[in-house]
């Protein structure tokens, strides 16, 4: 095996801040002009169209959703629910305790590392910011790829992009989008990250797996083990 390649959120991201997606949409809304309830309904009611760029960059998507609760948002009411969202955005990639150290062990040992995410527009506008893309050597984006998981093209891309086949590749995340399903498909070798530690993480993820994996740890911490006694 050559590489990992790992989901992002709830994965590499501290599931303990995926309470705060309410909060933040909330304050989305707020700087929309929009009902909070008739925003979060109409976000979650769109996400595949949301995070396969089919709604634009953050501002013609906001507009689009305002729009679904009755409001036709312009001008610096709509600058200002860009703000607000991006603001809510980057709280959500904090990074799991430990999960730096991971990644670093990992690529001592000369593995390379991949992020296959499904997300919106923000993570791909602000991935160089974050403390991951130093440790990062390829990225695959659903909003770029105009795709979302399982779909097969995605796990084919991050294989390229880092010159491994498919079947040199573990894949790690906790389970949503049907990912694991679709790297099994792809010929990679799955792993679950249960979060055992984080219980209401879960109903963050659309799109349960169907699929467990043979291979699983509870928290990313345990990855170099798994890996070194499955190589």
């Amino acid at each position: 095996m050559r590489a990992v390649v790992f989901d992002f959120f709830g994965t590499l991201t501290d599931p303990g801040v995926e309470s705060g997606r309410r909060d933040a949409a909330f304050a989305t809304a707020a700087a929309l002009g929009v009902p909070p309830e008739a925003f979060w309904t109409a976000m979650a009611s769109s996400f595949t169209e949301r995070i396969t760029g089919r709604h634009g960059d953050t501002r013609t998507m906001l507009a689009e959703m305002a729009r679904r609760c009755g409001v036709e948002a312009t001008g610096a009411r709509l600058d200002a629910a860009v703000a607000a969202h991006h603001r809510g955005a980057v709280p959500l990639w904090r990074p799991r305790p430990g999960v730096l150290d991971v990644l670093a062990a990992l690529r001592g040992r000369g593995l390379r590392l991949g992020v296959l995410s499904d997300c919106g527009a923000e993570l791909c506008q602000g991935w160089a910011g974050t403390a991951y893309a130093p440790l990062i050597d390829a990225t695959v984006f659903s909003w770029q790829e105009r795709a979302r998981k399982p779909a097969p093209q995605l796990y084919a891309t991050i294989a390229a992009r880092l010159a491994v086949a498919p079947s040199e590749c573990w894949y790690v995340g906790d389970g949503g989008s049907r990912e694991h399903q679709g790297a099994r498909d792809a010929g990679m070798r799955p792993v679950l990250v249960t979060n055992a530690g984080y219980p209401g993480a879960a109903v963050h993820r659309d799109d349960p797996d169907p699929f467990t994996p043979p291979d699983a740890v509870d928290d990313l911490t345990d990855l170099p083990a798994l890996l070194e006694t499955g190589r």
